[in-house]
């Protein structure tokens, strides 16, 4: 079954970067959409950003302007570019895959571990 391995994480200072990474394993018969989400302690988890099958990009306000994502489809890796980094940005961040792993299979969300992100002077 698909798994979701994600890395990349750490402690940053203010203004740095960090990219994260997230690879799917296992075969995958189609990608709808691959996202990153946060969840900053005592607060709802939130999209951070997105990319659907066609190439298409969403970005939190929060973030919009400093993060990147980005996709490699034959590794079926997602990446999240962090560029500028501020202590809000602190938060374990979980990679999601909206995948369908066979012809027959339903459409599924998969979740990483999660990766912390820590961002402090």
């Amino acid at each position: 079954q698909v798994q979701l391995v994600e890395s990349g994480g750490g402690l940053v200072q203010p203004g740095g970067s960090l990219r994260l990474s997230c690879a799917a394993s296992g075969s995958i018969f189609n990608i709808y959409g691959m996202g990153w989400y946060r969840q900053a302690p005592r607060k709802q988890r939130e999209l951070v950003a997105a990319i659907t099958s066609g190439g298409s990009t969403t970005y939190a306000i929060s973030v919009e302007g400093r993060f990147t994502i980005s996709r490699d489809n034959a590794k079926n890796t997602v990446y999240l570019q962090m560029n500028n980094l501020k202590p809000e940005d602190t938060a374990v961040y979980y990679c999601n895959g909206d995948l369908q792993t066979s012809g027959l299979g339903y459409r599924k969300n998969y979740w990483g571990q999660g990766t912390q992100v820590t961002v402090s002077s």
